[in-house]
């Protein structure tokens, strides 16, 4: 009975929402000089509008949002300088662990935001988003990968990397998918804010709602 009790809350937690009051933002290594290492499954304007979109959504909905840096002063150089216009607020983590899991003021500083649901995007999927992904579900946590704000070397590289993070547990998600998630009603507060960041962010939609609005103008 007890087995079967385990077996259900595991697979309910698959159906649990990610919502404003549940869930923190971690971009991870969004630097100016990572965009050099030869991302080659996503280019690097829609990698970085897809990061800006998460962060600007993640703003919106008040979410905790942690940032940080792997080897700032080497190779990898500075946060995005438009992530850091986003949230002056917030202190940039710099290390130089490879896996942020293993800085203990990162670890220190998720802990600090009391959520259990964690949104995860890093500048390399395989290595800065996969590493602490996989260590944050082995402590208990209920990750969401964001690919698109991620980037890797080659199509192996991705599938690679999809296929050990699913593996480990975490689940594998998309800009889109995320902020929509946590909106969830368009008659929600949120709805006006994240509808003008929609047709900042994602043209198309942009397009349909300049429509709109003239076919209202002419009714």
């Amino acid at each position: 009975m007890e087995t079967i009790s385990n077996h259900n809350s595991q697979h309910n937690s698959y159906y649990e929402l990610l919502t404003p009051d549940n869930a923190a933002m971690l971009l991870i290594d969004h630097q100016v000089g990572t965009m050099n290492f030869g991302l080659a499954d996503i280019d690097a304007l829609h990698l970085k509008n897809q990061t800006l979109w998460l962060a600007e959504a993640a703003k919106i909905f008040n979410l905790p949002v942690i940032l940080t840096t792997s080897n700032p002063k080497g190779a990898n150089g500075p946060l995005f300088p438009e992530l850091l216009e986003i949230f002056p607020d917030i202190p940039v983590i710099d290390r130089v662990r490879i896996n942020a899991w293993h800085d203990p003021n990162f670890v220190q500083a998720v802990q600090q935001t009391g959520r259990q649901k964690l949104i995860m995007a890093g500048v390399t999927a395989d290595v800065c988003l996969t590493f602490p992904a996989i260590s944050a579900v082995e402590n208990g946590y209920d990750v969401y990968a964001v690919m698109d704000a991620s980037g890797t070397v080659n199509q192996q590289a991705l599938y690679a990397t999809m296929f050990r993070m699913s593996q480990a547990g975490v689940k594998i998600a998309n800009t889109n998918m995320v902020i929509a998630e946590i909106l969830s009603d368009w008659s929600s507060a949120f709805a006006p804010a994240l509808g003008k960041l929609y047709a900042q962010r994602m043209p198309n939609f942009g397009f349909v709602t300049a429509h709109m609005n003239y076919l209202a103008k002419q009714a």
